[in-house]
This record gives C-alpha cells, structure tokens and sequence, in this order.
C-alpha cells in the first residue's frame, strides 16, 4: 500500500521560509515523478511544483523564484523550499506521486497526472 506522508507546515510571517518534506513508501521512489499541489479554503487545488524522475523541474508561475523542488531518491523523500512567503501562499500542502509522462508545464501541475495523494499539510502566512 502507498503511503505518502508529509510534514514541516506551520504558521510563519510574510517573508519568512519553510521546508515541506514529503516521505514515501510502498513505491519504487525512483519510478515516479513528485509534484506539489495546495489548497487554500474556498479555491480550487492548485498545482505549485513537479520534479520528473531525472530532475528536471516545473513552477507555477507564483512561486516561480521563491520556490525550489527537489527530491532524495535515496531517502525516498520529496522537498519544497519556500521562501520570502506571502499570505497568498497560504493553503494545505499535498504531496502526489504520478507515473504519467508531461509534455508541458499545464501538465506537469494537472492533479490528473498523478496515481497517489498524501494527506496534506498546513502553511500559513501571516502578514
């Protein structure tokens, strides 16, 4: 059974970092692409980040910057860096694991590309 398990939200100030971490099991890690999504209450998921297998990166345009994806094949863990946070950022992160090729950025953060969900967890932002 998949488990994807993330940690490291909390409450911050504008400006201020975190660092998500997202740990897998019940996959083989290596065999998937990574992404990030958030929710914020009232909207729409959104995709923020994915990491293909290789590393290669893809950004919404709002984090774009601010934000870096990486991944730790060897821990089976998944990485988003924030920085220089704003409230907007505020959401519930989730972590998901997709084995379907992108051929665009629209792709890369369509939540329809991905096999496996985690739980989330939350960042606020305060002002």
């Amino acid at each position: 059974q998949v488990h994807l398990v993330e940690s490291g939200g909390g409450l911050v100030q504008a400006g201020g970092s975190l660092r998500l971490s997202c740990t897998a099991s019940g996959l083989t890690f290596d065999d998937y692409a990574m992404a990030w999504f958030r929710q914020a209450p009232g909207k729409e998921r959104e995709g923020v980040s994915r990491i293909s297998r290789g590393g290669g990166g893809y950004y919404t345009a709002s984090v774009e910057g601010r934000f870096t994806i990486s991944r730790d094949n060897a821990k089976n863990t998944l990485y988003l860096q924030m920085n220089s946070l704003k409230p907007e950022d505020t959401a519930m992160y989730f972590c998901a694991a997709g084995s379907r090729r992108v051929l665009s950025t629209r792709e890369a953060l369509d939540g329809r590309m991905y096999n496996y969900w985690g739980q989330g967890t939350q960042v606020t932002v305060s002002s």
